[in-house]
Parts: C-alpha cells; sequence; structure tokens
C-alpha cells in the first residue's frame, strides 16, 4: 500500500480516508481552482443532497456467515475488476496537478479499476492510453461538430479504448456561480487537448463576472441531443456502450430499449440542474425500471468504501468516483491518486466484512433502510 504520510503536503496529517484530501488539495490549489472542482450549481441543494441521501442510508449487516477475507472483485461490461468502481470523467486534471490524465490513469490501472477520460482532457486520448496499464474508457460529450464527434470516436476505438460512455445531462454547462463570481479561466498550459486548435479559446478568455468554461462549453457543446442521437451512437460503435446522467426511470428504461449497456444514475455531481434529486434517492427505481436490461452505476457523492457498498446495497452494479480522486491528485500526483486508491480498497474490504459478505454481489442481496 502506498504511504499515506508521503502525500500529505507539510504540516498537515496524512490522510485516514478518502474524504481527508479535500483539505490536502484545498492547501495546495488557487482558491478559485478550489471552486472549480469543489462547487455546484447554483444554491448548491443538489450537491449537499447527494451526500445526504447517502448518509441516510443504513445497511443491515448479515451474521455468522464466516466471511474473513471477502474478495473486492466484481464484473463490468462483463470484464473482471478489481472493485466494482470506476474513475469518473473529469476534465482538465492538469489544473489540479502536472501529471494529470497519465498520472490518475496509471494509478487507476495499478488498482485494477477503469479509468474514464473526458472529452475535455487535458491530455490526448493516445497519450493517456499509452500511460494507463489498465482498462481504458472514453467519455464522450455531444458536440455540435458531428465529424469532430465521429473523429473523437474513431480515436478513441483506435487508443484501444475497451468502452464509451456518453453524457446527456449537458445540453447546457450549469450555471455555477463560485466559477461566476470568480471570472474562472483556464491557464494558458491547460487546454482542450482533445479537441483542434483553437476550438478551446473561449475557456482561456477571461470576463470579470463570467465562466469561461461556460462559454466555451456553450460553443462547442451541441444543446439538443436527442434519442435519435443515440441510436446513431449504438450503431457507430461496436464497444459497449454507457449512458451517463440519468434520473428519470422511463429515460432508463428508453436507454436500455436502444442498447445501451449500462446507464449511470448521475446529477453530474450537482453540477448542472440544481433542484435535481440525490442519485442515491432515485437508484432504487432505476434498478426496478430496468430490471436487468441494462448495468446499472451509481455516480455523484460517493466518498468511501462505505458509500460503495450503500450502492451494491441499493442495487447498483458498481460506482463512478470522482472528486476525491481529483482531491488525492492536487495533493501528491499519480502517487496520491495511487493511496486514495488503496485507502478505498480497504474502505471496501472491512465493509464487505462488517456487512458479512463475501464479495460485492452478496452485497447487492442485502436490505437497507432510509433513515439512519
Amino acid at each position: 500500500m502506498a504511504d499515506p504520510a508521503a502525500v500529505a503536503p507539510a504540516g498537515l496529517a496524512p490522510p485516514a480516508c478518502l474524504a481527508d484530501f479535500a483539505a490536502l488539495a484545498r492547501a495546495v490549489l488557487p482558491p478559485d481552482t478550489w471552486d472549480f472542482v469543489d462547487g455546484g450549481s447554483g444554491t448548491e441543494t443538489t450537491l449537499a443532497a447527494n451526500r445526504a441521501a447517502l448518509d441516510r442510508v443504513a445497511v443491515l449487516p448479515r451474521v455468522l456467515t464466516g466471511v474473513e477475507s471477502p474478495r473486492t472483485t466484481a464484473t463490468l461490461l462483463g470484464r473482471e475488476q478489481a472493485m466494482p468502481v470506476v474513475v469518473a470523467p473529469m476534465a482538465y486534471q492538469k489544473l489540479l496537478h502536472p501529471d494529470g490524465e497519465p498520472g490518475l490513469a496509471a494509478a487507476a490501472g495499478a488498482a485494477g479499476v477503469p479509468y474514464v477520460l473526458s472529452t475535455l482532457s487535458s491530455t490526448p486520448i493516445e497519450e493517456v492510453a499509452a500511460a494507463t496499464g489498465g482498462p481504458l474508457w472514453f467519455q464522450l460529450y455531444w458536440l455540435r461538430d458531428r465529424g469532430l464527434v465521429a473523429d473523437l470516436l474513431d480515436r478513441a476505438s483506435a487508443a484501444g479504448c475497451a468502452a464509451l460512455m456518453v453524457t446527456v445531462d449537458v445540453p447546457v454547462l450549469g450555471r455555477r456561480l463560485r466559477d461566476v463570481r470568480n471570472g474562472f479561466v483556464l491557464p494558458p498550459h491547460v487546454t482542450a487537448a482533445n479537441l483542434p486548435r483553437g476550438r478551446d479559446d473561449l475557456a482561456h478568455a477571461g470576463t470579470p463576472g463570467v465562466s469561461a468554461i461556460a462559454a466555451h462549453t456553450g460553443a462547442v457543446f451541441a444543446p439538443a441531443l436527442r434519442w435519435s442521437d443515440l441510436e446513431w451512437l449504438r450503431a457507430r460503435t461496436p464497444l459497449p456502450l454507457l449512458v451517463k446522467g440519468i434520473l428519470d426511470p422511463r429515460d432508463a428504461v428508453r436507454a436500455a430499449q436502444t442498447g445501451v449497456d449500462a446507464v449511470v444514475v448521475s446529477n453530474h455531481g450537482g453540477r448542472q440542474l440544481d433542484g435535481a434529486p440525490a442519485t442515491a434517492t432515485v437508484l432504487p427505481e432505476v434498478v426496478a425500471a430496468v430490471d436487468g436490461r441494462a448495468e446499472v452505476l451509481l455516480d455523484s457523492g460517493v466518498r468511501g468504501g462505505g458509500d460503495v457498498l450503500r450502492a451494491l446495497a441499493l442495487g447498483a452494479t458498481g460506482v463512478l468516483l470522482g472528486r476525491p480522486l481529483l482531491w488525492a491528485l492536487a495533493a501528491g500526483g499519480r502517487a496520491g491518486a495511487a493511496t486514495a486508491l488503496d485507502l478505498l480498497a480497504a474502505e471496501l474490504r472491512d465493509a464487505l466484512t462488517l456487512s458479512g459478505c463475501a464479495d460485492p454481489t452478496e452485497a447487492r442481496q442485502l436490505r437497507t433502510l432510509t433513515g439512519g
């Protein structure tokens, strides 16, 4: 296991859990970058609700099961992974640390979990693929330029990406007030490396009271994604296809009927529609509606191994983990991310042992109560 003390900035205690990385990251990041990562949209109601909803889920442990050394391995999209965990797609990781996407991807590969590379990565697909050493998935934002969408699909396939995740909850960027107040702008060394040169100029053009990120995405993202586009995508790629940004069970059923392999219950970490429900609240209804026709993963608010157990007990096949890994990357680069994933694995083993489960499959049979 990586040494937690080695990734703590001077004068700060080493992390004992994933949540501890937040303070370490805040200590080393510029305030506007911290706000960009930490913030949500609007009054951040949904951002707070994600955490509160998970905290309200109580898992009923089983006893006398004889479990001593549980297995954390799980099958996602037909392939065995070291944990039922996927590193969520997150943009511009060189904002956090020079190691950026290659560092976090390499840590994920060493931990045996899939890494999802964002369309808005600050490192090209090909360089991340060369660094990861593990399963690499590609996340697609739907762009106004359909030719560029097709080019990204071809590049992801050529680079060996094992799955494609399309994000469907960003017709426009949610109004993220911290970024507006900060007039947040990307520094010159951080670019949208997968887009043609010049396509991210607006992200570097600072204007007081304006989020440059919102201006950029408004110019390049297609605001009117339709089911016919998803059907085109399903026909265009042979890769396993995940749809991220599902909250309404009716949309989950429609996605499954379209032939997707998995739906990701996500409110974009509280960064899109403020007032949308917490993902843990709607997850059981989505699982029931899909009824095994596609895998169901939980995103938004996951902060440790106990949350992975909660998600499994609510019916998910796995989770996406986001902000804690950005905090860890900020604190210690690739080594920080590796430490965080080691801690997550230890937390998950403890959670499985204490709940009497030999593996994640058994955890999906646990009962839950809401309210503690």
